[in-house]
């Protein structure tokens, strides 16, 4: 049964794609997360951030359908058609290695359960691999990419869908700092060209502080979210983990982390 509710009676913010409204996650009797408070809007890049086993992933699992509220609502636009068009990108591939599978095979497995056509299919795939960069290796085997085009690869089995939301859990783990770079650069780029709205989860505060426009912020059961003004404050930031810590900006303009009166 989808996470998803019935949209409250209320207007919708204008451009809302998701809002958490009194949201309050749990498994059995455990609760995770009490009143989560938050709405992303289109062309929002934002960042899940907290301590780890704070709760990210299970505040990820709700907004995927894979997990019912305990209470409050989860409302989804109904344009995305459900939990079904919101693009996942997972931390690591879910592949058997010892399958030969192609770059053009693995990114089409992001099709099941769409209805489409065959030369829909063509076009969807073409496009997923123009947008990640990976037009020249469709028929590579899938195991002979380097690390950062595998993860490109995932994201283009997630776009492969054509979504308007794009939801990725830490996928720069295990990539090297050159990977990693080009990936976020990559997924920056892609935000800003089409717009496309994305929730990234990470415990990497320094990378969210250079590529996010909103926050949200893990802690304790609570959740705090926002543009980056109102949440990457002092006070919020050593209260999520527990030392003194600052977010700037360096002389091009990118956020910076440090510690603070460092």
């Amino acid at each position: 049964m989808s996470a998803a509710a019935p949209a409250p009676p209320q207007p919708c913010a204008a451009g809302a794609l998701l809002r958490a409204d009194g949201l309050s996650v749990a498994y059995g009797r455990r609760v995770i997360l009490r009143d989560v408070c938050f709405t992303v809007r289109e062309g929002e890049f934002w960042f899940l951030l907290g301590p780890n086993g704070e709760g990210k992933t299970t505040l990820l699992r709700c907004v995927l359908g894979l997990l019912r509220p305990r209470a409050g609502t989860l409302w989804l636009n109904p344009s995305l058609g459900g939990p079904a068009g919101i693009g996942f990108v997972p931390q690591r591939c879910d592949l058997n290695p010892t399958l030969p599978t192609t770059v053009r095979e693995f990114v089409l497995l992001g099709l099941v359960g769409v209805a489409c056509d065959r030369r829909d299919r063509a076009d969807r795939l073409t496009w997923a691999l123009d947008r990640v960069g990976l037009a020249d290796k469709r028929d590579h085997g899938y195991w002979s990419l380097s690390g950062g085009q595998r993860q490109r690869a995932l994201v283009a089995r997630a776009l492969v869908r054509r979504p308007r939301l794009l939801v990725l859990d830490e996928p720069t783990n295990g990539l090297d700092l050159p990977g990693e770079e080009s990936l976020l650069s990559f997924l920056s780029d892609l935000n800003a060209r089409d717009g496309l709205t994305m929730m990234f989860v990470t415990h990497d505060l320094a990378i969210a502080a250079r590529h996010g426009t909103h926050f949200a912020l893990v802690c304790g059961g609570a959740v705090t979210a926002g543009p980056g003004g109102e949440v990457l404050r002092p006070d919020v930031l050593e209260r999520t983990y527990g030392i003194p810590l600052e977010v700037g900006r360096d002389a091009g303009g990118a956020g910076t982390v440090r510690l603070r009166g460092k």
